[in-house]
């Protein structure tokens, strides 16, 4: 066998190949042979983060007498917080940036919270007086009013759905996190930030079903999310 024998014979397959072509595929302006279309993850991460601020804000108003928030941690780490993260990381596979940042903060924010009520993250021992704890527990949760405003800014060119949403969670946030702070009116303000959770809850349920509900092919109705016009481009 010559020394040009393998170059030869690499040089004469597409001639082969070319002999007998495969039907052309054609792909859509844009889009890489390698696409596949992703389902919405939108739904789930919704679905999630509504299903645990139900159940959370339903204690912060002590429904049924429930004073210890403890029941949730497992909603929390693997729910609201497992769940909505993997969606977010489907939102970048989609190109959205501002769902994958919001799921994936939110699922990160529902992580963090189960740990501090896990007996062995050691996070409440830390603490030996309650006032300490409280003041804490409140920069945590005004951190978080900061960062749902944000969210709150990037979504006024979305659709009133999710602007809704993200103002009752601001003021949920909020409301809870004066709690912490406030020592002579701490359990009935807590309680309000429960009432507006819960609001904010039955709105991010409201949003996930109606982009369930979106594709007209496999639903017999749809919901209203009060589209904004886009910003025409010149």
């Amino acid at each position: 066998m010559s020394a040009h024998s393998h170059i030869e014979k690499i040089d004469k397959e597409p001639e082969f190949v070319t002999a007998n072509p495969p039907p052309p595929v054609v792909y859509p302006v844009g889009q890489s042979p390698y696409y596949r279309k992703l389902g919405n993850p939108g739904p789930l991460g919704l679905y999630g983060f509504a299903s645990t601020t139900f159940i959370l804000s339903m204690y912060n108003v002590n429904a049924r007498g429930v004073l210890n928030p403890n029941v949730v941690v497992g909603m929390a780490l693997f729910v609201g917080g497992l769940a909505q993260f993997v969606a977010g990381m489907w939102e970048f596979a989609t190109a959205n940036t501002f769902g994958a940042t919001a799921f994936t903060m939110y699922g990160g924010f529902w992580m963090s919270f189960a740990t501090i009520f896990i007996p062995g993250s050691g996070v409440l021992a830390a603490y030996t007086e309650e006032s300490e704890l409280n003041s804490a527990l409140g920069i945590y949760l005004f951190t978080w009013m900061i960062v749902t405003f944000l969210l709150l800014v990037a979504s006024l060119r979305r659709n009133m759905g999710l602007v809704v949403l993200f103002f009752f969670l601001t003021i949920t946030f909020a409301l809870l996190g004066a709690g912490k702070f406030s020592t002579a009116h701490g359990v009935t303000i807590t309680k309000a930030g429960g009432g507006f959770g819960i609001v904010t809850a039955m709105i991010a349920f409201y949003v996930g079903t109606a982009e369930m509900l979106d594709d007209r092919r496999n639903s017999w109705f749809v919901l209203p999310l009060g589209q904004i016009p886009k910003r025409e481009m010149v």
